[in-house]
């Protein structure tokens, strides 16, 4: 199996430190575009986030990491497998903030700068509005201000760029994070399906931890009522007389006041363990 990653960009570190996170470790040796890993008959092809979804659909890669955003401009026929959680943005129809432009229905016969002609060309299709578009190659912000275009449509995640180019948000499009994709013929296939659980269950355990106590028997109900475990706690015999062993997963946000809590009804030797995968 062939997994596509980001070569670069804001999506390349996450997706390499996700895999490691599922146990698959890539050999960086000789900074090869196709990298083996640890894991036997798995290797990564290095390549820029907007080709990853035509790579999978063609089956050059059988898997890949990169954003919804770009699976949708792309159009390729592939199946994303997980959200990953990381590379969240929005994509916007922006303005400069003192133009007349107040809303999207105020760009009919303009004339907009964007990476992303595809999903502009439907969008204002959609709302029956006509527009030109210019396709740039990165940093459209400045296309306003320059005067080739009356607005864009860009990414932003703290919008910073846009204030700091005199651009207001009129519309957001869709929402995009980095997403785990496969080829739609390849979805049977082992390796795959390892691979979709083992980045899932890396998801599942962010900011879960396991917590151990032991609790007398006469405490037990009091301790299940103030513990907000995923499926309640389980609660296990020992040698000690009167005695139980309690096991429940919590976030750990809920951990200050939590073992508090659990001291204070009964609990004795509270062990809290980090969790590195949690399968549902």
């Amino acid at each position: 199996m062939i997994i596509a990653l980001p070569n670069k960009g804001r999506l390349s570190e996450p997706s390499i430190e996700i895999l490691r996170e599922a146990g698959i470790k890539i050999d960086y040796e000789n900074r090869r575009l196709i990298a083996p890993t640890n894991k036997e008959g798995i290797s990564v092809l290095f390549a820029r986030a907007r080709d990853i979804p035509e790579y999978v659909h063609k089956n050059a890669a059988q898997a890949g990491i990169t954003g919804i955003d770009l699976v949708e401009e792309t159009g390729a026929d592939v199946e994303i497998l997980v959200r990953l959680g990381f590379g969240k943005a929005r994509l916007v129809v922006a303005a400069p903030i003192y133009s007349r432009i107040k809303t999207i229905y105020d760009l009919e016969g303009k004339t907009i700068a964007t990476e992303f002609r595809r999903i502009t060309e439907r969008f204002f299709k959609e709302k029956g509005i006509n527009i030109d578009i210019i396709e740039v190659a990165g940093a459209c912000e400045i296309a306003p201000s320059i005067g080739i275009a009356d607005a864009i449509v860009d990414l932003v995640s703290t919008g910073t760029t846009l204030k700091l180019n005199g651009l207001k948000v009129i519309e957001e499009i869709m929402k995009t994070e980095a997403a785990l994709i496969a080829n739609k013929k390849e979805l049977n296939n082992f390796k795959v399906q390892a691979l979709k659980t083992a980045i899932q269950s890396v998801i599942n355990a962010k900011g879960m931890v396991y917590l151990m106590m032991n609790v007398p028997e006469d405490r037990l109900d009091k301790i299940k009522r103030i513990t907000p475990g995923l499926k309640g706690p389980t609660v296990m015999k020992v040698d000690a007389d009167g005695m139980l062993a309690v096991h429940v997963v919590v976030h750990e946000d809920h951990l200050f006041e939590l073992v508090e809590k659990l001291k204070n009804a009964g609990a004795r030797d509270i062990l809290v363990v980090p969790i590195q995968r949690l399968i549902f």
